[in-house]
């Protein structure tokens, strides 16, 4: 599902420290009931499947599917259904049988004799393995014809992609008759995929190499989602397209800037901003019902493996393609969250696994159930883009003198690179004004016109400030907008909405645009707090250093050194080596005692983080790096404390400090 580097740096403590307190809110809403699992079964979750009968059938990463009877009791039986299996990571119910998606093989099962096991087991399609741990593959799901569609991994090595089998790294369609044949490319990671009730499919994506964050992308036959490396099948036999991987641009420029130039490459409807949203984007399902309230009816949940977490969505279609937002939703669960799966009840069963994968979740498996309180929380429950902004509806009516005030809401734009390194950094941010606020007759809809709102960019949208009008607060108050087409339509008319409010213009503006990050030295010099901290260039006084020290990196986020000594107001010329092949670091040296806290500031600091470099603006910080891609070097210059002490030294990319820390000794 993603590559077992990044799983490796994931950091349980610091995400549960923070999100510990925003899940018990939640639960007054969406309480969870854990399933209890016999203690000698390892329930290590790769695909659900409600039966019509209650049932739920659960596949394993051990290969065995297991018939949960009860599931919605507190004494649930399970019943062995089948076993010997390779790692079945995909399962559908369908016409009376169960399809199985193992690594190498779709498999149909049929319990015959009525007797709760199956029976007969029929290899409807099979594809090639090269045995890379990465090969993994999803579905099926089905069209109204029986039709069944795929995904499959690339396989991976390290830093880069390893030799790949054939159809590696697509999205393909099985016929009845179990003829295979492939549908759109560039697929890197592709743990979700699902048809909506219009009869649309999309997959969920992985941050990785070429992916510079988790993001859904709707997909139709001949596109290509952005992952160069499967190319290399384009020019086969059934084929729906002929680009080739010299046709796709490697200059770290947005995915946007690309796509003018592969007329193939399809955007994605919703970017997932990496950390902020969640780490590892794994399942999606529509809730067609209104299962988990009415206001959110027609729109989608989605899974997030790593952060142990189900995020909501909400699409619409602008210029006849698909484009939307996402917000946070339920935390806490507890493990990895790779499947999920509506109840026959209409509760939201998640199948969790996280060995070797690692999560927030502590388990290393689980069965656990969502259920809606009935009541409501102050949400947004819908963002439109409009010709000049955007529409927010609220769940409730807003307390319109929190919402007539600009300084109540934070609006920024941003965007990621496109290239074949690993992940990316946030790029070309931009803090957008407010021109004026409209809000609607009844208090639910609130207009903000934008200075700008800018095409193919992710918009984060956070009305931190505004209240019901009841005073209650949101219970969450971001989300993330991922603007593919600006509609037409007329701007809004100030003069006839009795609600509109023209916000004065800041006493700063507060508009600029980040440059475009293309190496590892950012935009922290211009963070006057920090900048001293951060000395590059060996200061002018200094005949030379009093002590060189080197720090390098090894597999499994660590430095590869865990101590270090210098004297009291000794001069440091300290170079910090990121040999890590696939993750950025940095080094941010840090008063005694305070790694922890320094951390989880970093892990705050949202959108703006990747300018910051990560570091935050702290007089707990003392010196830094900025933040490094991998294989890339930098060297700082900084006097020492003239306080003995245990100083730490840390990585405070999200989830890294926990693991990745030293002591540099100060002594007289």
């Amino acid at each position: 599902m993603k590559n077992i580097f990044l799983i490796a740096c994931l950091s349980i403590l610091t995400i549960q420290a923070l999100e510990a307190q925003k899940a018990l809110a939640e639960a007054e809403y969406y309480p969870l009931r854990t399933l209890p699992i016999p203690h000698n079964i390892e329930l290590e979750v790769g695909g659900m499947a409600t039966i019509p009968d209650g049932r739920l059938a659960v596949s394993t990463r051990r290969g065995e599917i297991w018939m949960v009877e009860n599931p919605y009791s507190a004494t649930p039986f399970y019943k062995l259904f089948a076993s010997g299996m390779h790692e079945v990571l995909g399962l559908n119910f369908h016409k009376g049988s169960l399809y199985a998606v193992q690594r190498g093989e779709l498999t149909k099962l049929t319990d015959q004799n009525g007797d709760g096991s199956a029976d007969h087991y029929q290899n409807i399609a099979n594809w090639e393995l090269e045995g890379n741990y990465h090969e993994y593959s999803y579905g099926p799901v089905f069209d109204a014809q029986d039709n069944m569609y795929l995904t499959f991994n690339v396989a991976w090595v390290g830093f880069g992609e390893a030799k790949l089998s054939k159809w590696r790294g697509w999205m393909v369609k099985v016929s009845p008759d179990g003829t295979l044949s492939p549908v759109a490319s560039g697929l890197r990671s592709p743990a979700g995929v699902m048809m909506n009730s219009a009869g649309d499919i999309f997959y969920t994506e992985n941050q990785g190499d070429w992916v510079g964050s988790g993001r859904i992308t709707h997909l139709e036959k001949g596109d290509f989602a952005g992952h160069a490396s499967s190319l290399v099948w384009s020019n086969e036999p059934g084929s729906p397209m002929t680009t080739q991987i010299s046709d796709v641009p490697d200059n770290s420029e947005p995915m946007y800037k690309a796509a003018e130039k592969v007329k193939n490459l399809k955007l994605p409807a919703v970017w997932y901003p990496h950390t902020l949203m969640g780490i590892s984007t794994a399942d999606m399902i529509e809730d067609v019902n209104g299962n988990m309230g009415p206001f959110f009816k027609g729109q989608y949940f989605v899974s997030d493996q790593g952060h142990s977490k189900v995020m909501r969505m909400m699409l619409e279609k602008v210029n006849g393609q698909y484009q939307g937002i996402c917000f946070p939703f339920r935390e806490g669960w507890q493990s990895g969250l790779l499947r999920l799966s509506w109840g026959n009840d209409g509760s939201m069963f998640g199948g969790m696994t996280s060995r070797g994968w690692g999560s927030t979740g502590k388990d290393l498996f689980g069965l656990q159930r969502m259920l809606w309180s009935g009541e409501t929380p102050f949400e947004m429950a819908e963002v439109h883009a409009m010709s000049d902004g955007f529409e927010i509806t609220f769940t409730k009516p807003v307390d319109v003198s929190t919402a007539v005030q600009a300084g109540n809401y934070d609006i920024n734009s941003f965007n990621y690179q496109y290239h074949h390194f690993y992940g990316s950094p946030v790029i070309e941010n931009k803090s957008h004004a407010i021109k004026a606020i409209l809000i609607s007759d009844d208090h639910r809809k609130v207009r903000l016109v934008l200075d700008e709102a800018r095409r193919f960019y992710i918009h984060e949208i956070k009305p931190k400030g505004v209240k019901a009008a009841n005073g209650e607060l949101l219970l969450h108050d971001v989300g993330y907008y991922t603007l593919n087409n600006i509609p037409a339509g007329m701007t809004a008319d100030l003069s006839k909405n009795k609600m509109a409010v023209v916000a004065p213009p800041p006493a700063e503006s507060h508009q600029h645009a980040v440059p475009m990050e293309t190496t590892a030295e950012p935009a922290t010099k211009k963070n006057s707090k920090n900048s001293n901290k951060h000395l590059t260039t060996m200061p002018s006084d200094w005949a030379a250093p009093d002590k060189t020290l080197v720090i390098g990196t090894v597999p499994g986020m660590k430095y590869d050194v865990t101590e270090l000594e210098v004297k009291a107001g000794t001069k440091v010329k300290l170079t910090f080596n990121n040999l890590d092949d696939d993750m950025t670091h940095n080094l941010v040296i840090v008063e005694p005692g305070t790694a922890d806290e320094v951390g989880l500031s970093a892990f705050s600091l949202g959108v703006k983080a990747s300018q910051m470099s990560y570091v935050p603006n702290s007089n707990k910080v003392l010196f830094h790096t900025t933040l490094l891609q991998p294989e890339a070097s930098q060297t700082i210059y900084f006097v020492a404390p003239s306080k003995p002490g245990e100083y730490s030294f840390v990585c405070t990319y999200p989830g890294h400090h926990t693991l990745m820390r030293g002591i540099l000794k100060v002594v007289k």
